[in-house]
């Protein structure tokens, strides 16, 4: 039968109110499926919160639209920080690293590290750098067996910051199980003084601060004091105030013990010597904690970072590096941050042929 003339008009302006209105959503909305899991994690160097009893991992997959990828970035975010670091509430369509990938083809695992989050909180003094890298390394091989999500991934990205760089460079030159490794916010060189400094003005035990007391931690769990993120973390001109207030809403704690050893054996006595996957090493230009010359490294680019950092690995020639300029410590909140994703997005094509799987767009 056919329609009259308006109707049919109407129709087709029903018709392409809809396309536009699908072209203008978000290609977000439509490419992420994202869902929480733990994982138990009981190899003989994890502190049990009861003695024999598993502790576990909480962490988020976010999976782009369509088929699974067959490789996963594992993400370990930094000391006071919880797996919000890479999908932060707030704007979540600029500064969520997790978000961001999915949309683009690759599919992330942010876990909280234990002591962190929705994982376990064991006592702190046996949390050490070797006791965290093992819990990653068993989460690697739940990633491998399909026990995330249902989905078998034949390689694992392992992606650190800050103090989980140190963390994720143990876990990589001790078991060797990763196909490449990202490494940000971190340098050999820190700037010892303002590191010292912060450490004295800008941290304090979990239990006396106003927000993570409820933990109940005992007194080596250390968190940032109030309004301490900004000057710490952050460079003013590259930074929304919006996200350090996310930021601070969303802190959590850190083991000292922890620090203290990441600090020392995965910095000082390097263990990125051991790693032999590509590396892939990203700082801020403006980073107060790792670059400047307080810390003895000249981060203005990649170059220069470059040929500073190659004496601290095995093959010089599996190490690349990035700046993202004008940013501070925390580069995956800063303004720019979109670059440094980029970046990363084409260091995995090129350097371990890792393309974007799974996205079909609706633009």
């Amino acid at each position: 039968m056919k329609l009259p003339v308006k109707v049919t008009s109407a129709l087709f302006a029903c018709g392409v109110l809809l396309a536009s209105l699908t072209a203008a959503m978000p290609a977000e909305a439509a490419a992420i499926s994202c869902a929480d899991t733990d994982l138990p994690v009981s190899g003989p160097g994890l502190p049990p919160l009861v003695p024999g009893a598993p502790a576990t991992l909480h962490g988020r997959l976010c999976l782009p639209a369509g088929s699974a990828p067959d490789t996963v970035q594992l993400l370990v975010h930094g000391g006071t920080y919880n797996s919000a670091y890479w999908d932060l509430p707030y704007q979540p369509e600029r500064y969520s690293y997790q978000r961001d990938m999915a949309a683009n083809g690759y599919a992330t695992f942010a876990v909280d590290q234990l002591g962190a989050g929705r994982s376990s909180h064991p006592l702190s003094l046996p949390l050490s750098v070797w006791a965290s890298a093992e819990s990653l390394h068993e989460a690697v091989g739940h990633l491998r067996a399909g026990h995330v999500g249902g989905v078998s991934f034949a390689k694992v990205v392992i992606v650190g910051h800050s103090v989980g760089s140190g963390v994720v460079a143990v876990e990589a030159s001790t078991y060797h199980d990763v196909d490449g490794v990202i490494l940000t916010g971190i340098t050999h060189l820190p700037a010892l003084p303002v590191l010292a400094l912060g450490a004295a003005l800008g941290l304090q035990p979990a239990l006396l601060d106003g927000q993570l007391s409820r933990l109940g931690s005992d007194p080596l769990y250390f968190t940032t004091k109030p309004g301490a993120r900004a000057g710490l973390f952050y460079a003013a001109d590259d930074a929304d105030p919006g996200v350090i207030a996310a930021d601070e809403a969303t802190k959590d704690q850190v083991s000292v013990p922890g620090m203290g050893t990441v600090a020392l054996f995965g910095i000082v006595l390097p263990a990125t010597k051991g790693i032999t996957a590509p590396v892939f090493q990203v700082v801020g230009e403006k980073d107060v904690l790792f670059c400047g010359l307080l810390a003895l490294r000249d981060c203005s680019n990649a170059g220069v970072l470059h040929a500073q950092e190659a004496p601290y690995y095995a093959d010089p020639s599996k190490l690349s590096t990035f700046v993202l300029p004008g940013a501070g410590h925390s580069v995956a909140l800063h303004e720019n941050a979109a670059e440094y994703r980029n970046a990363t997005r084409s260091w995995l094509r090129d350097r371990l042929a890792v393309a974007p799987q799974g996205y079909h767009s609706i633009g």
